[in-house]
């Protein structure tokens, strides 16, 4: 009896995406499924819920941003998002709907794979996130608020761990400026990212091994911050 093959769904209408990304998906042991359109993305979705999907903005039915949005409100894998445009604003948007990542085209097919692999331990830990997380000497305990590195607790504000908690519970996802500020700070103060950079910079001179050189509090410029530890 074979095992079980992750099936990843690609909604893209370039037919050389699906020539060049369906061989490679295939290779690295996950069954690759094909949807030209957002229509028969959805529709395949809603047929038999893939592990994964990678999604194109953009698509000659509907945006990309809309089939997102469609998707979610009755899928909860993870969404990444594939697409030739590079504006800030619309990665944004894509993470803030509830995609989990985002790469540009071109990509190496590598870049595509780690992400899609990072994408999809979130999700699976996503229901019951892992109550003590470290990295390296570090350790973070959710359930007691407390940080701690080689056994000596590291005083942080309220705010100061509320915003590193947000992080490690993303394990890897972009967790954008809009979402962090609105989740520590509220809606009113949604687009304060200024005073968002100010307190990432106190929390990595607190938890980075070396702050000037950040490893585990990584900025995605213009996008907001990914917990690498």
């Amino acid at each position: 009896m074979s095992a079980h093959r992750p099936r990843i769904l690609v909604i893209d209408d370039e037919p050389q995406i699906h020539r060049f990304l369906g061989p490679a998906l295939d290779a690295a042991g996950y069954e690759p499924v094909r949807a030209d359109t957002g229509a028969d993305g959805l529709r395949e979705i809603a047929r038999k819920a893939p592990d994964a999907v990678v999604l194109d903005l953009g698509l000659p039915d509907m945006d990309g941003s809309e089939v997102l949005e469609k998707a979610r409100a009755f899928y909860d894998g993870p969404i990444l998002i594939l697409s030739a445009r590079d504006r800030e604003t619309e990665k944004i948007d894509a993470l803030d709907r509830g995609a989990d990542d985002y790469v540009e085209k071109p990509f190496g097919v590598g870049e595509l794979l780690a992400r899609l692999r990072v994408a999809m331990r979130h999700r699976l830990r996503a229901g019951g996130a892992e109550p003590v997380v470290t990295s390296g000497d570090l350790t973070i305990d959710l359930v007691k608020r407390l940080v701690t590195r080689a056994g000596e607790a590291i005083r942080l504000s309220p705010r100061e761990y509320d915003l590193l908690a947000q992080l490690v519970q993303g394990s890897g996802k972009v967790v954008t400026h809009r979402q962090l500020l609105t989740a520590i700070w509220g809606p009113a103060h949604a687009q304060d990212v200024q005073y968002l950079r100010v307190f990432v910079g106190q929390l990595r001179q607190k938890v980075e091994p070396e702050p000037s050189a950040p490893a585990l509090i990584v900025t995605e410029p213009g996008v907001g911050y990914r917990w690498l530890g």
